[in-house]
């Protein structure tokens, strides 16, 4: 996630610059078109070109208010996640038996927790698994192709044998699955998040209307100064360009970018406070930024 008060603006037109470089080319072919050949004396009226940037730019109010839809939606679920981690690692506290024992499994269940966390921001990103992580799956001796999912399991077969060992209250035992099932339900939605392709027509469509923009542009100024001139051509187009980026970047929240939910520095602060909770040292120190971004 990008932070306010560091913003770098050389990372941004790293991710444009092929686009503002056939922008430019482009630009400066069609404002030759303008001035020499067979098209020198074509003249467009300077309201069609007017009416095709107010298309262009609805389409794009759409197209950005649909993807910071979208990373909202997948900073909101880990703002859940925080919440339903201490929310089940209290209940397993304030539930279990306060005997040596009845403390080992609320360890148990808070460093599973902060294990899952990771896990699930890993298996999101599609980048390797943190050694933590191949540690814990190589104690139980078992892999599994959704890894958060299977230690959500983990977590209810911790809980059915805690219920029959301690003899716990029914409604206990079920509020504890309710917690289960709400990480359950946050897991899918960032799963869906994930694997929901935006539409690709959008994009499409804006870089057709860009490029028709460019086009009917040089034919609708004055032209007193070719220099003024082409560079209209290039700068308009290169707004539009880059309000069109800063969606594409918005729309997929878990794809290890800086402008990513920050997952990583959320699961370390969960861990910690879980294992706070239960009288366990932090396992991650937290340093401050250094970037311009927190992943």
């Amino acid at each position: 996630m990008l932070i306010k008060k560091r913003i770098s603006i050389s990372y941004f037109l790293r991710f444009i610059r092929w686009d503002l470089l056939a922008i430019a080319c482009y630009a400066l072919l069609a404002g030759t078109f303008d001035h020499y050949g067979i098209l020198a004396d074509v003249k467009i009226p300077l309201a069609v070109t007017a009416f095709t940037g107010t298309v262009l730019s609805l389409l794009l109010a759409f197209r950005t208010s649909q993807s910071y839809e979208r990373w909202w939606e997948a900073r909101v679920v880990w703002g859940a996640i925080v919440n339903d981690s201490r929310s089940l690692i209290r209940q397993v506290k304030n539930f279990m038996p306060n005997t040596p024992e009845g403390l080992a499994v609320t360890i148990d269940f808070a460093r599973r927790q902060g294990i899952w966390c990771f896990t699930l921001s890993e298996s999101l990103r599609k980048c390797e698994h943190s050694t933590k992580v191949k540690d814990y799956f190589a104690a139980k001796g078992e892999d599994s192709a959704n890894k958060p999912n299977r230690i959500l399991d983990h977590h209810a077969e911790a809980l059915a044998q805690a219920a029959e060992r301690f003899g716990l209250n029914p409604n206990k035992q079920v509020q504890i699955d309710n917690t289960i099932v709400k990480l359950c339900d946050s897991m899918g939605k960032c799963e869906r998040i994930k694997n929901t392709v935006f539409p690709n027509a959008y994009s499409v469509l804006i870089h057709c209307l860009i490029y028709v923009l460019m086009t009917m542009l040089p034919f609708g100024l004055e032209d007193q100064s070719k220099l003024v001139e082409i560079s209209l051509t290039i700068i308009v187009p290169a707004l539009f360009i880059a309000i069109e980026q800063t969606a594409i970047l918005m729309q997929d929240p878990f794809e290890n970018r800086p402008t990513d939910t920050p997952m990583t520095t959320l699961s370390k602060s969960i861990e910690n406070t879980l294992l706070e909770m239960v009288g366990q040292p932090p396992a991650n120190k937290i340093e401050p930024p250094t970037k311009y971004y927190v992943m």
